[in-house]
């Protein structure tokens, strides 16, 4: 049962690293987009791909967080008491970019615009860094299995830096073959060439980063290193031959396949760090049975996931339809 709901924790992070890291990587371009004539048409798109469901994606953080205190108590406890700073910083990017977002809509004047995109677009960079350091502190066992560890090492080390740039990186990629499928959908040829090698890049820059990566995993976590090159290499594969494929196709028309590519490639990456740490929740320690909270708990809480699933998903589902058909551009 304990598996179970990990599995169930575990949907929650993909479906939060798919949709949640394609918002944060619209700011990273909002952010390179230019000076405010040249980049006001990029921003223009993020602003109308984004707008409708920028609050909705942090639902999926929202379930993560329920799922893991009240699944993990031992867990979670060890994890925010040792990575209090990222786990922070990342709320604070959290808040700081929704502000930024909502306020340079209503901004009439350029500097204040021009301030709250630029709020808007770092917290976009600050907020998957630290999610991603945070990841890299709990695979590489730098989270102690009774909290309170090392308050500045636990997320300064080459594993979480490397977590930190990849999250930031794959956030970027994703938003750049979302945009680019956006564009073309809105009949913007210019726009489109603009996301589509923005997209190229941000995939071969993922790639190079998560190549050099291997010789530092090596080095910094070596059990993370042997897992990820056995139980976790078909799954990285995947993701490889996903993220190839769906550069081949940014300058064909198969749009649904371009995204469907976009997203296994990332959704794999994340699969393989699960499969990696398994049995282990932090890493290298605390077994997923030893953190698991009463049978009574683990019960309730997959009625509650399975609830959730059959009252939200729809409505999600019903969202992303209607934006991405863009019928809900006319509200914004």
């Amino acid at each position: 049962m304990s598996d179970a709901i990990a599995v169930l924790l575990f949907i929650g992070v993909i479906a939060y690293a798919l949709f949640g890291g394609a918002d944060f990587g619209a700011g990273f371009w909002d952010l390179t987009a230019g000076g405010a004539a040249r980049g006001s048409k990029p921003r223009q798109l993020i602003d109308t791909s984004i707008g409708p469901v920028w609050e909705a994606n942090h639902t999926w953080l929202i379930y993560c967080l329920v799922m893991l205190w009240s699944a993990f108590p031992t867990a979670f406890a060890a994890i925010t008491t040792t990575l209090y700073i990222p786990l922070g910083l990342a709320v604070l990017g959290i808040v700081l970019r929704g502000a930024g977002f909502a306020f340079r809509k209503s901004s009439m004047r350029t500097p204040e615009q021009r301030i709250y995109g630029a709020t808007f677009a770092l917290s976009s960079v600050l907020t998957p860094y630290c999610f991603g350091s945070v990841a890299g502190g709990i695979a590489s066992g730098r989270v102690p299995t009774g909290g309170n560890g090392d308050p500045l090492g636990s997320w300064n080390n080459p594993t979480s830096v490397l977590g930190g740039v990849l999250a930031v990186s794959v956030c970027a990629y994703l938003a750049a073959v979302y945009l680019t499928v956006a564009a073309r959908q809105n009949g913007s040829p210019r726009l489109e060439a603009w996301c589509r090698r923005r997209a190229l890049l941000a995939g071969i820059v993922t790639g190079l980063i998560s190549l050099a990566g291997v010789f530092l995993l090596r080095a910094d976590s070596p059990r993370l290193f042997h897992q990820l090159s056995h139980l976790g290499l078909p799954l990285l594969i995947v993701s490889a031959l996903s993220g190839l494929l769906s550069l081949f196709l940014l300058g064909r028309k198969n749009t649904f396949a371009l995204r469907m590519l976009a997203a296994l490639a990332v959704a794999t990456v994340v699969c393989g760090w699960g499969v990696a740490q398994y049995p282990y929740l932090l890493g290298t320690h605390l077994s997923i049975a030893e953190a698991a909270a009463p049978t009574a708990t683990l019960w309730v809480l997959a009625s509650v996931a399975g609830a959730a699933g059959v009252l939200i998903a729809p409505s999600l589902a019903a969202l992303y339809i209607l934006q991405n058909r863009g019928k809900l551009e006319s509200r914004q």
